[in-house]
């Protein structure tokens, strides 16, 4: 029996799928199309679509543990409560789902709301489920990154409230260890759900800080004017992503995106080390640009 993972050609996908290769696990990759990513050595990749039930009742046939990853798309939902569906009609007790923090909070954001719906599915039907529940991720700063170095300003416009902005690296390895904790244990476990952060809070100001230092030269925080935001995310992407991550911005200046007590001594933990930080990942983003230039 083998650990599937979907999402595997992503961010955090495709570490996942790394993670657990080297570990030894047998891994199946799902994959739209065969061939976009060359996996490790050993991993099967499997073809098959969320919403193609019939594809994914073939891809959970031989498999004993999940993980379940989907992108943010209009019918997020959909997927992942189909996936769960037919992962729980093949028997499958083994599960490990990538959340989001704040899904209940975030009420009115709907890739947050989505996230709610499934968990609370989880819930009801008591399935055996990890619920990783990320913050935002370090990585999503390479969309604006351009920006930064180009014009000198920080666009993301994330308050003051807070943000324990966390690396996809530390993620896909938190889901590794679930994934082969739960893999390996002669029955279901219980179900848990973890908050996934970094070791310390990012503002719009100390993101401008941190940049500018690894720059060596003065960036600015361009505040927190989420219509602009909204309108520079519509110019290259689809009109009802930049909305939604318009109301996720809002969300974080009033709410922020912080752990609960203990997580991050929790994570690290398990990790067996500290949680990379936010300037190690802006030196390394910046080390990164200037050698491929």
């Amino acid at each position: 029996m083998s650990i599937l993972v979907t999402g595997a050609t992503g961010t955090v996908g495709s570490l996942v799928v790394r993670g657990l290769a080297s570990a030894g696990a047998e891994v199946k990759a799902l994959v739209r199309q065969q061939g976009k990513l060359a996996f490790p050595a050993g991993v099967t990749e499997v073809v098959g679509d969320l919403t193609n039930v019939p594809s994914m009742r073939a891809a959970l046939s031989s498999v004993r543990t999940l993980f379940l990853l989907n992108a943010v798309t209009p019918d997020e939902v959909t997927q992942a409560l189909i996936a769960l569906n037919l992962a729980h009609e093949a028997g499958i007790e083994r599960i490990v789902y990538l959340s989001v923090i704040h899904a209940d909070k975030y009420v009115n954001v709907p890739h947050f709301t989505g996230k709610h719906t499934v968990e609370r599915m989880i819930e009801k039907l008591g399935l055996p489920v990890t619920i990783l529940r990320p913050a935002y991720f370090m990585q999503n700063e390479g969309m604006v990154q351009q920006a930064i170095e180009g014009y000198g300003v920080y666009p993301m416009p994330i308050g003051s409230t807070g943000v324990a902005m966390i690396d996809a690296r530390d993620i896909a390895d938190i889901a590794v260890a679930e994934l082969l904790r739960r893999d390996g244990a002669s029955t279901a476990l219980p179900a848990v759900s973890l908050d996934l952060v970094g070791p310390e809070l990012i503002t719009g100001a100390s993101a401008a800080r941190t940049w500018g230092s690894a720059l060596g030269r003065e960036i600015n925080y361009a505040g927190d004017d989420v219509a602009a935001f909204e309108a520079q995310m519509a110019s290259f992407g689809p009109a009802w992503l930049a909305y939604d991550m318009r109301l996720m911005m809002a969300g974080i200046q009033k709410i922020g995106m912080q752990g609960a007590d203990g997580a991050v001594d929790r994570l690290q933990a398990m990790l067996g080390r500290p949680l990379r930080n936010y300037a190690s990942f802006v030196s390394e983003a910046v080390a990164a640009t200037r050698s491929a230039a």
